[in-house]
């Protein structure tokens, strides 16, 4: 079955079993677009990076709206349910999305938000504090590390401690696993080998790596076949790439459309995409039926611990 960009949505949603659940995007309320609209200063080079996405994005289109708008929005593209994700870079970069911003929006959107906390892991216990917080306190379902913002690499020690808590606390970890495109971090800072480590460390661990993983495609694609507690998340990149030759992304759609069908999560990663555009190409890949619900909504609820 294919799906141009102006999909019918109920015939999407058939051939999927259900609605959507996206694991990555950006809600546009002021305060997580001061983040990409336009990039804060260490992520400078992300404007020019995503120049021409920037360009055709559908943030101008919610300026000024309310959120509820938005998320109308979302469930006309046939999108039920989302993760937003907080970061808290006070140390590194003097920059953060509280906390408190995301649990917000999960009490305005109920079971539609599953927001992920963001935390500073150079604040060490303190840091696990806030965390335990942010999920027994403000009710969010993870926990966010964006690793180059943290400079940091996956197996660092300072992020044992929030390992050990999301396990005690029955929450996954989110790990940004790719290259990175600041020039004020390290590219290194992504490479998935480290999380290697950390599963072997962690086996209890919910770990959902994103994005997936380029340059080191393949190497992440070991990772996650080897672990049973770890997922990875297609997002923030184009889907038309997981069917382009030479691409170095081709190793997803073939691995996830067989042994790790169950490991596949998709995320928009709106705005960088039109979100119609992006849920219509990678629905229009040559995915195995059986594996279309579990790419577009089981497994990224399964993750979150939500199914």
């Amino acid at each position: 079955m294919t799906f141009e960009r102006d999909y019918d949505t109920a015939e999407l949603l058939k051939a999927i079993g259900g609605p959507i659940f996206d694991y990555s995007l950006t809600t546009p309320n002021p305060e997580m677009l001061q983040y990409y609209h336009p990039y804060p200063a260490h992520l400078q080079n992300y404007n020019r990076i995503y120049a021409k996405a920037t360009g055709r994005s559908e943030v101008d289109d919610f300026e000024g709206r309310p959120i509820a708008d938005f998320m109308d929005f979302c469930t006309a593209c046939g999108i039920d349910r989302v993760s937003v994700k907080s970061r808290d870079l006070e140390t590194t970069w003097n920059f953060r999305i509280p906390n408190e911003l995301i649990a917000d929006l999960q009490a305005e959107f109920g079971e539609r938000v599953i927001g992920f906390a963001g935390i500073d892991p150079y604040k060490g216990m303190t840091g696990v504090r806030d965390l335990e917080f942010a999920v027994k306190e403000l009710g969010l379902k993870g926990l966010n590390l964006q690793l180059y913002e943290l400079k940091m690499q996956a197996d660092d020690r300072k992020l044992y401690p929030l390992y050990a808590k999301c396990c005690e606390l029955g929450i996954p970890v989110n790990l940004h696993t790719s290259i990175n495109f600041s020039d004020k971090s390290p590219m290194r800072c992504g490479h998935p080998s480290a999380v290697d480590e950390v599963a072997l460390d962690f086996p209890e661990l919910t770990i959902i790596c994103g994005p997936p993983g380029w340059p080191w495609v393949n190497e992440l694609i070991g990772v996650a076949w080897r672990h049973a507690n770890v997922y990875i998340a297609i997002e923030s990149v184009r889907p038309a790439l997981l069917a382009k030759a030479n691409s170095g992304y081709e190793a997803l759609f073939t691995y996830g459309n067989s042994v790790l069908a169950d490991k596949m999560i998709f995320g928009s990663g709106w705005p960088l995409l039109p979100m119609r555009q992006g849920i219509a190409e990678m629905a229009s890949l040559p995915w195995k039926p059986e594996v279309l619900p579990k790419l577009f909504r089981e497994n990224g609820l399964r993750a979150c611990g939500l199914a």
